[in-house]
């Protein structure tokens, strides 16, 4: 395939197609209000990825229950407060001819306190001082999930896409090292994976055949298992339960080091499933036109442009200009992302990623 496959349309199961295969990255960015609304920098950043050209803009991670805060000035979705500002950006999306999408996201055992987050441990040990949720608990986490995808559904976003990646609440419940339970969240893999199935389904029954669901799946860290998350994934792609898989990996080239399928690239031990009507695509490292070309060739369906998009919002207008475009090089200046537009706290986030802004730049 060449770079001009990239600007083809993608059908999804449900819904509206893409108009081209690029998706904006869930990137958090720290920007919101303390009690989760929208902020003008959260709709200034929205309208500038509306008219960047993609096919899917997701939201930053957004809570689904006050608790399950992990970051200052996290966006949410646990209140119709929320609903305004939502409506707004999911608004300019539209107008910008994209669809939408807000990422469900509930931190689990990583709830930070000083925000008023409270720990959500699948395993007593994990969080000192704080035992594992009850059976209780996790369906109401569960039903928060879908009631959040409800809210996203009258806010006028296209779809969801549920977090069960980087050792969150939901990637956590998959992890034999993080989830010793004894319930019939615990135990199995199957049990285990019942928590994130059970808000698939959920959010499917609530939201009807139209709206649309994603998936963020991580594969490194937090004890998890590439050979089981397979297996899990191929069920979601037999039953058709979502309409895309975002495989999150730091490096879409990177290989598998140990194991199975040790001496394959991550990418290729899903993109090998036979995934029926679902579509899948990567975010790593994709900082060129070219990249982005060659991860079709590599059996992606879509890609998901992150720290790129950062850089420049309008990367899929860059590489539709020029074929060869790179974006810049890392780290950057403050003051080069201050002329792009982003705001100081959003900005001051990125400070916390060790090769992003060059340091010492004001």
């Amino acid at each position: 395939m060449s770079v001009s496959d990239l600007f083809k349309p993608l059908t999804l199961l449900h819904g509206p197609a893409m108009r081209n295969r690029f998706m904006l990255a869930p990137l958090t960015n720290q920007q919101s209000e303390y009690d989760g609304r929208a902020s003008e920098y959260d709709q200034l950043w929205i309208e500038q990825l509306a008219n960047g050209g993609y096919g899917l803009v997701q939201t930053c991670a957004t809570t689904v229950e006050s608790g399950g805060i992990a970051f200052a000035r996290q966006l949410g979705i646990h209140s119709d407060a929320h609903l305004p500002g939502l409506s707004k950006m999911a608004k300019a999306i539209s107008n910008g001819g994209g669809l939408s999408a807000v990422q469900l996201h509930h931190a689990g055992h990583r709830a930070n306190p000083q925000l008023g987050g409270i720990p959500a441990p699948a395993s007593n040990g994990v969080v000192p001082d704080t035992n594992a949720i009850t059976t209780e608990e996790v369906e109401r986490i569960r039903d928060s999930f879908i009631t959040a995808a409800k809210r996203a559904q009258l806010a006028g976003f296209d779809g969801v896409a549920v977090h069960g990646a980087f050792g969150w609440i939901l990637s956590e419940f998959m992890s034999p090292y993080l989830n010793n339970r004894k319930d019939k969240y615990g135990g199995s893999l199957q049990n285990r994976a019942r928590f994130t199935i059970e808000v698939i389904e959920g959010i499917r029954k609530a939201c009807g055949p139209d709206f649309q669901i994603g998936w963020r799946l991580s594969i490194e860290r937090y004890g998890l298992r590439l050979e089981e998350l397979r297996e899990v994934t191929a069920e979601i792609f037999d039953r058709e339960m979502i309409d895309y898989l975002d495989l999150a990996l730091w490096d879409s080239a990177q290989m598998v080091q140990e194991g199975k399928f040790q001496g394959k690239t991550m990418l290729s031990v899903f993109t090998e499933l036979n995934r029926k009507g679902v579509r899948l695509g990567t975010a790593g490292k994709i900082m060129s036109a070219q990249r982005a070309g060659e991860l079709l060739d590599e059996g992606c369906d879509f890609v998901l442009i992150g720290r790129a998009g950062i850089l420049q919002q309008d990367f899929p207008l860059q590489v539709a200009a020029n074929p060869f475009y790179e974006s810049p090089k890392l780290p950057v200046k403050a003051e080069y992302l201050r002329q792009r537009g982003l705001s100081e706290r959003f900005i001051n986030h990125l400070r916390g990623w060790q090769t992003f802004v060059a340091p010492g730049s004001f």
